[in-house]
């Protein structure tokens, strides 16, 4: 487990309570802290398989409960491998424009089809790289398609969840369902970044918390009225959860505990609200 202690500033005490989160029956839980809980999952995931009860079953074996407003981070490719969605490169037919792209950039032509199949535009294609814009609106490499940590990677690969929003709102009303106790989920992937070296972890599905905090209309600490500053905190709760993930030990559940966040009553939460509309982007 690890702990951070974060101060609280002047505009999150000021939020109304009927929008924030305040767990004051967690004695771990004060203004400072919050928790990051490793949950080892120790099963291969396959299609099919109901993770919401692989997810209890790794709880109690690690002698763990979720608590009321906890947030899960789920790595998306227990969600794709238990939704079914690894393809079979073997039935993949390259087109010409794939087996083009294929032989330019020395890739696979069926993992170019797949990257063709599941974007909706080429964002870039240069030194052997390939960025995409997904069905989703996800802009990043191979349009998610993933060939790590999947049985016979040479003929597989895998997908992203089709609608990770509805992976997330499923997985935390089965929870809610099965323990009583209402938490936030977030399902997460890792995203290059423009401009920085390294991958980080981002969200691509949400359920039961608003992915983005705004500070529009706030004042700072001298009076300045904030105009622009909206912070992507469902991403900065993914990234935080990948310190107790990483890739070989087969973490692919973390729990967040301690932070405040906000709750959208009446409306679905949506990772959408993470994405950028194209007229606004100033790179493409």
């Amino acid at each position: 487990m690890v702990l951070f202690g974060a101060s609280v500033g002047n505009e999150r005490r000021r939020e109304k309570k009927d929008d924030t989160i305040n767990d004051n029956n967690n004695s771990c839980n004060n203004d400072s802290t919050i928790q990051i809980i490793p949950i080892h999952i120790l099963d291969d995931i396959k299609s099919h398989d109901k993770l919401d009860m692989l997810i209890l079953k790794s709880l109690r074996q690690g002698q763990q409960n979720i608590i009321d407003h906890d947030i899960l981070v789920i790595a998306h490719k227990i969600v794709s491998k238990a939704e079914g969605r690894i393809i079979d490169l073997q039935s993949v037919k390259p087109s010409v424009k794939s087996l083009a792209i294929a032989k330019e950039n020395g890739k696979d032509p069926r993992i170019v089809q797949t990257i063709l199949n599941e974007s909706k535009e080429i964002v870039r294609l240069s030194r052997g790289i390939i960025i995409a814009e997904t069905k989703h609106g996800f802009i990043c490499a191979n349009a998610g398609v993933d060939q790590s940590n999947v049985e016979d990677s040479f003929n597989h690969a895998v997908l992203l969840p089709k609608d990770a929003d509805a992976s997330a709102k499923k997985i935390r009303n089965s929870l809610r369902k099965k323990t009583g106790k209402d938490v936030a989920v977030i399902i997460t992937d890792t995203f290059g970044r423009p401009f920085r070296e390294g991958q980080t972890n981002v969200a691509i599905g949400v359920d039961g918390i608003n992915p983005i905090k705004s500070y529009i209309g706030s004042t700072d600490m001298y009076g300045k009225k904030l105009r622009v500053t909206e912070i992507a905190v469902a991403d900065e709760i993914a990234s935080a959860a990948e310190l107790a993930m990483g890739k070989l030990e087969r973490v692919p559940l973390v729990i967040i505990r301690g932070y405040k966040y906000h709750v959208l009553h009446k409306k679905s939460a949506s990772v959408s609200k993470l994405i950028r509309p194209k007229e606004k982007d100033l790179f493409r």
